[in-house]
Protein backbone atom coordinates (compact mmCIF):
# COMPACT_ATOMS: atom_id res chain seq x y z
CA UNK A 1 0.00 0.00 0.00
CA UNK A 2 1.39 3.41 -1.42
CA UNK A 3 1.13 6.17 1.37
CA UNK A 4 -0.50 9.61 -0.21
CA UNK A 5 1.52 12.35 -0.69
CA UNK A 6 1.36 15.03 1.71
CA UNK A 7 0.18 18.10 -0.63
CA UNK A 8 3.08 20.88 -1.24
CA UNK A 9 3.18 24.18 1.38
CA UNK A 10 0.86 26.94 0.78
CA UNK A 11 2.14 30.22 1.01
CA UNK A 12 0.49 33.62 1.97
CA UNK A 13 1.03 37.27 1.06
CA UNK A 14 -1.81 39.74 1.81
CA UNK A 15 -2.11 43.11 2.76
CA UNK A 16 -4.70 42.91 5.60
CA UNK A 17 -2.56 43.26 8.46
CA UNK A 18 -3.01 40.69 11.82
CA UNK A 19 -5.07 42.69 13.51
CA UNK A 20 -8.62 41.30 11.94
CA UNK A 21 -9.88 38.22 11.26
CA UNK A 22 -8.83 38.37 7.33
CA UNK A 23 -5.97 35.96 7.65
CA UNK A 24 -6.91 33.54 9.86
CA UNK A 25 -10.47 32.72 7.97
CA UNK A 26 -8.27 32.07 4.87
CA UNK A 27 -6.60 29.47 7.11
CA UNK A 28 -9.68 27.75 8.38
CA UNK A 29 -10.82 27.66 4.85
CA UNK A 30 -7.62 25.84 3.62
CA UNK A 31 -7.31 23.31 6.65
CA UNK A 32 -11.03 23.11 6.33
CA UNK A 33 -10.94 21.31 3.46
CA UNK A 34 -6.79 20.50 3.55
CA UNK A 35 -6.33 19.72 7.01
CA UNK A 36 -2.63 18.01 6.95
CA UNK A 37 -1.21 20.66 4.29
CA UNK A 38 1.59 23.16 5.91
CA UNK A 39 0.56 27.13 5.56
CA UNK A 40 3.68 29.58 5.79
CA UNK A 41 2.82 33.49 5.73
CA UNK A 42 5.36 35.38 3.55
CA UNK A 43 4.00 38.70 4.99
CA UNK A 44 0.58 40.41 6.06
CA UNK A 45 2.11 43.83 5.92
CA UNK A 46 2.08 44.84 2.19
CA UNK A 47 0.89 48.75 2.40
CA UNK A 48 -2.89 48.56 1.25
CA UNK A 49 -3.26 48.08 -2.13
CA UNK A 50 0.30 48.15 -3.01
CA UNK A 51 0.77 45.48 -5.50
CA UNK A 52 4.44 46.22 -6.68
CA UNK A 53 5.06 45.65 -2.77
CA UNK A 54 3.75 42.67 -3.29
CA UNK A 55 5.08 41.53 -6.74
CA UNK A 56 8.50 42.38 -5.74
CA UNK A 57 7.90 40.38 -2.18
CA UNK A 58 6.79 37.63 -3.84
CA UNK A 59 9.29 37.24 -6.11
CA UNK A 60 12.15 37.70 -3.45
CA UNK A 61 10.98 34.68 -1.88
CA UNK A 62 10.09 32.58 -4.60
CA UNK A 63 13.56 30.64 -4.59
CA UNK A 64 13.12 29.85 -1.38
CA UNK A 65 10.34 27.54 -1.63
CA UNK A 66 10.18 23.72 -2.89
CA UNK A 67 8.65 22.75 -5.79
CA UNK A 68 5.00 21.84 -5.55
CA UNK A 69 4.55 24.82 -3.35
CA UNK A 70 1.28 26.81 -4.13
CA UNK A 71 1.50 30.11 -3.78
CA UNK A 72 -1.78 32.37 -2.49
CA UNK A 73 -1.15 36.00 -3.06
CA UNK A 74 -4.22 38.73 -2.31
CA UNK A 75 -3.34 42.30 -2.76
CA UNK A 76 -6.62 42.68 -4.27
CA UNK A 77 -8.13 46.69 -4.61
CA UNK A 78 -10.27 45.19 -7.35
CA UNK A 79 -12.25 43.00 -5.58
CA UNK A 80 -15.63 42.21 -6.12
CA UNK A 81 -14.65 44.12 -9.75
CA UNK A 82 -14.88 42.40 -13.29
CA UNK A 83 -10.82 41.55 -12.39
CA UNK A 84 -10.86 37.83 -12.95
CA UNK A 85 -9.37 35.11 -10.73
CA UNK A 86 -6.67 33.41 -11.79
CA UNK A 87 -4.20 30.54 -10.92
CA UNK A 88 -1.17 29.83 -12.94
CA UNK A 89 1.82 27.05 -12.87
CA UNK A 90 5.08 28.59 -12.79
CA UNK A 91 8.91 26.95 -12.08
CA UNK A 92 7.42 24.17 -10.54
CA UNK A 93 5.34 26.27 -7.98
CA UNK A 94 1.46 27.39 -8.75
CA UNK A 95 0.00 31.03 -7.95
CA UNK A 96 -3.80 31.89 -6.83
CA UNK A 97 -4.73 35.32 -6.92
CA UNK A 98 -6.33 38.25 -8.55
CA UNK A 99 -5.04 39.16 -12.06
CA UNK A 100 -4.11 43.06 -11.39
CA UNK A 101 -0.45 42.29 -11.97
CA UNK A 102 0.70 40.62 -8.77
CA UNK A 103 2.67 37.51 -10.09
CA UNK A 104 4.07 40.21 -13.12
CA UNK A 105 7.85 40.34 -11.90
CA UNK A 106 7.97 36.33 -11.21
CA UNK A 107 6.27 35.72 -14.43
CA UNK A 108 8.88 38.05 -16.46
CA UNK A 109 11.42 35.83 -15.19
CA UNK A 110 10.15 32.42 -15.42
CA UNK A 111 7.34 32.56 -17.88
CA UNK A 112 4.23 30.48 -16.43
CA UNK A 113 3.47 27.32 -18.51
CA UNK A 114 -0.26 27.90 -17.74
CA UNK A 115 -2.77 30.75 -16.85
CA UNK A 116 -6.53 30.10 -15.79
CA UNK A 117 -9.03 32.28 -15.46
CA UNK A 118 -11.28 30.77 -12.40
CA UNK A 119 -14.13 30.19 -13.28
CA UNK A 120 -15.38 26.90 -11.61
CA UNK A 121 -17.59 27.90 -8.55
CA UNK A 122 -18.02 24.47 -6.99
CA UNK A 123 -14.64 25.14 -5.61
CA UNK A 124 -15.55 28.39 -3.66
CA UNK A 125 -16.81 28.76 -0.78
CA UNK A 126 -20.86 29.75 -1.01
CA UNK A 127 -21.91 32.28 -0.15
CA UNK A 128 -19.07 34.27 -2.06
CA UNK A 129 -18.95 37.83 -0.81
CA UNK A 130 -18.44 40.69 -2.84
CA UNK A 131 -15.27 41.85 -0.65
CA UNK A 132 -13.41 38.94 0.88
CA UNK A 133 -12.55 36.69 -2.73
CA UNK A 134 -9.20 35.84 -0.41
CA UNK A 135 -11.53 33.91 1.97
CA UNK A 136 -13.83 32.70 -0.71
CA UNK A 137 -12.58 32.15 -3.88
CA UNK A 138 -8.41 32.43 -3.21
CA UNK A 139 -7.84 30.21 -0.04
CA UNK A 140 -10.53 27.48 -1.17
CA UNK A 141 -9.55 27.42 -4.53
CA UNK A 142 -5.68 26.73 -2.79
CA UNK A 143 -7.31 24.07 -1.10
CA UNK A 144 -8.41 22.32 -3.95
CA UNK A 145 -4.90 22.72 -5.65
CA UNK A 146 -3.26 20.87 -2.49
CA UNK A 147 -6.08 18.22 -2.99
CA UNK A 148 -4.55 17.62 -6.71
CA UNK A 149 -7.57 18.84 -8.38
CA UNK A 150 -6.32 19.52 -12.11
CA UNK A 151 -5.76 23.16 -13.21
CA UNK A 152 -7.99 23.17 -16.04
CA UNK A 153 -10.78 21.67 -13.51
CA UNK A 154 -10.78 25.51 -12.95
CA UNK A 155 -11.42 27.19 -15.84
CA UNK A 156 -10.46 28.21 -18.69
CA UNK A 157 -6.96 28.66 -20.06
CA UNK A 158 -5.67 32.44 -20.95
CA UNK A 159 -2.60 34.50 -22.54
CA UNK A 160 -3.76 37.86 -21.58
CA UNK A 161 -3.38 38.10 -17.78
CA UNK A 162 -2.10 41.70 -16.81
CA UNK A 163 1.44 42.89 -16.58
CA UNK A 164 2.99 45.74 -14.34
CA UNK A 165 5.76 47.92 -16.07
CA UNK A 166 8.90 45.78 -17.35
CA UNK A 167 11.17 44.67 -14.06
CA UNK A 168 14.11 45.59 -15.94
CA UNK A 169 15.48 49.14 -16.07
CA UNK A 170 15.86 51.32 -19.00
CA UNK A 171 19.75 51.05 -20.88
CA UNK A 172 20.13 54.48 -23.04
CA UNK A 173 21.95 55.50 -26.01
CA UNK A 174 25.02 56.90 -23.79
CA UNK A 175 25.36 53.94 -21.73
CA UNK A 176 23.48 55.61 -18.44
CA UNK A 177 20.64 53.55 -17.11
CA UNK A 178 17.13 54.79 -15.96
CA UNK A 179 16.29 52.58 -13.26
CA UNK A 180 13.41 53.26 -10.63
CA UNK A 181 12.75 52.64 -6.96
CA UNK A 182 10.43 48.98 -6.67
CA UNK A 183 10.51 48.67 -3.21
CA UNK A 184 10.89 50.36 0.32
CA UNK A 185 11.45 47.85 2.94
CA UNK A 186 11.05 48.28 6.46
CA UNK A 187 14.45 49.53 7.32
CA UNK A 188 13.97 52.64 5.02
CA UNK A 189 16.47 50.61 2.69
CA UNK A 190 15.22 51.93 -1.50
CA UNK A 191 15.48 48.21 -3.66
CA UNK A 192 15.81 49.72 -6.98
CA UNK A 193 15.36 47.16 -9.94
CA UNK A 194 19.04 47.03 -11.36
CA UNK A 195 20.83 43.50 -11.16
CA UNK A 196 24.43 43.17 -11.85
CA UNK A 197 23.43 41.85 -15.38
CA UNK A 198 22.01 44.55 -16.15
CA UNK A 199 25.12 46.89 -15.75
CA UNK A 200 26.77 47.64 -19.49
CA UNK A 201 30.09 45.62 -20.51
CA UNK A 202 32.98 46.53 -18.70
CA UNK A 203 31.59 48.67 -16.34
CA UNK A 204 32.28 47.83 -12.74
CA UNK A 205 29.74 48.43 -9.61
CA UNK A 206 32.81 50.08 -7.71
CA UNK A 207 31.81 52.57 -10.69
CA UNK A 208 28.53 53.16 -10.37
CA UNK A 209 27.08 56.81 -9.75
CA UNK A 210 23.57 57.01 -8.52
CA UNK A 211 21.43 60.12 -8.88
CA UNK A 212 18.30 60.00 -6.87
CA UNK A 213 16.14 62.97 -6.43
CA UNK A 214 18.53 65.17 -7.20
CA UNK A 215 21.46 63.64 -4.93
CA UNK A 216 23.90 61.99 -6.14
CA UNK A 217 25.16 58.64 -4.45
CA UNK A 218 28.97 57.16 -5.36
CA UNK A 219 29.77 55.11 -2.44
CA UNK A 220 30.08 51.32 -2.17
CA UNK A 221 29.94 48.63 0.01
CA UNK A 222 29.75 44.98 0.76
CA UNK A 223 27.91 45.19 3.53
CA UNK A 224 25.88 47.50 5.56
CA UNK A 225 28.51 48.16 8.58
CA UNK A 226 31.50 48.13 6.04
CA UNK A 227 33.40 52.10 6.50
CA UNK A 228 31.33 52.42 9.33
CA UNK A 229 33.00 55.67 10.02
CA UNK A 230 31.11 57.39 7.66
CA UNK A 231 27.54 56.14 9.36
CA UNK A 232 25.52 59.07 8.15
CA UNK A 233 26.75 58.48 4.25
CA UNK A 234 24.70 57.32 1.72
CA UNK A 235 25.52 54.22 -0.20
CA UNK A 236 24.71 51.28 -2.42
CA UNK A 237 24.85 47.39 -1.87
CA UNK A 238 23.79 44.46 -3.55
CA UNK A 239 21.02 42.79 -1.61
CA UNK A 240 19.94 39.28 -0.72
CA UNK A 241 17.58 39.31 -3.74
CA UNK A 242 19.88 40.30 -6.37
CA UNK A 243 18.87 43.94 -6.43
CA UNK A 244 20.99 47.23 -6.40
CA UNK A 245 19.99 49.22 -3.24
CA UNK A 246 20.80 52.16 -1.28
CA UNK A 247 21.13 52.26 2.17
CA UNK A 248 21.98 54.84 5.16
CA UNK A 249 23.96 52.87 8.05
CA UNK A 250 21.63 52.77 10.74
CA UNK A 251 19.01 54.98 9.48
CA UNK A 252 16.38 55.08 6.88
CA UNK A 253 17.60 56.14 3.35
CA UNK A 254 14.12 56.71 1.99
CA UNK A 255 13.84 59.40 4.48
CA UNK A 256 17.05 60.89 3.43
CA UNK A 257 16.10 61.17 -0.10
CA UNK A 258 12.60 61.91 0.36
CA UNK A 259 11.86 59.17 -1.79
CA UNK A 260 8.94 56.38 -2.58
CA UNK A 261 8.66 53.71 -4.76
CA UNK A 262 8.54 54.61 -8.19
CA UNK A 263 11.29 57.01 -8.21
CA UNK A 264 13.67 57.51 -10.61
CA UNK A 265 17.23 56.03 -10.32
CA UNK A 266 19.82 57.77 -12.77
CA UNK A 267 22.80 55.33 -12.93
CA UNK A 268 26.05 55.63 -14.82
CA UNK A 269 29.45 54.19 -14.47
CA UNK A 270 33.12 53.92 -14.64
CA UNK A 271 34.94 51.32 -16.69
CA UNK A 272 38.11 52.10 -15.62
CA UNK A 273 36.72 51.26 -12.03
CA UNK A 274 37.64 47.24 -10.77
CA UNK A 275 36.47 44.88 -8.31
Amino acid sequence: MTTPQRPGPITLLTDFGTADYFVSSMKGVILSRCADVTIVDITHEIAPQDIHSAAFTLLAAHKAFPAGTIRLAVVDPGVGSVRRPILASCGNQLFVGPDNGIFSYIFEREPPSQVIHIQSEEYFLHPVSASFHGRDIFAAVAAALANAVPLIDFGKEITDWVQLKPLAPVVRGDGSIQARIIHIDRFGNCITNLTREDLPKGVSDRGLRLSINGTEIDAMRRFFADDSDSSNDLFAIWGSAGFLEVSVQNASAANALNAKAGDLVWVSGRSEYRL
